[in-house]
């Protein structure tokens, strides 16, 4: 996990990228951001589900499957 100083440098630095950006390149960003969004409630809610039928599952393993999703996603 990131330090907060290294997240604020890292959120300016995508900003500046951002703003230098075509509009078209903005809008496929747009989109892999709110699929990524889509891809953790439906990890979540399956968590959730998981936990009510099987158990309870912590936060914690919760969080890292949802980690695990988005790294499938995103490679």
């Amino acid at each position: 996990m990131k330090s907060a100083h290294e997240r604020e440098q890292l959120i300016k630095d995508i900003n500046v990228l951002l703003n230098q950006a075509y509009d078209s390149t903005l809008d496929e960003i747009y989109a892999l951001l709110q699929k990524i969004e889509d891809e953790d409630l439906k990890a979540y809610e399956l968590a959730k589900k998981s936990a009510s039928v099987d158990g309870s599952v912590s936060w914690e393993e919760a969080k890292k499957e949802l980690k695990r999703e988005i790294k499938k996603e995103v490679a």
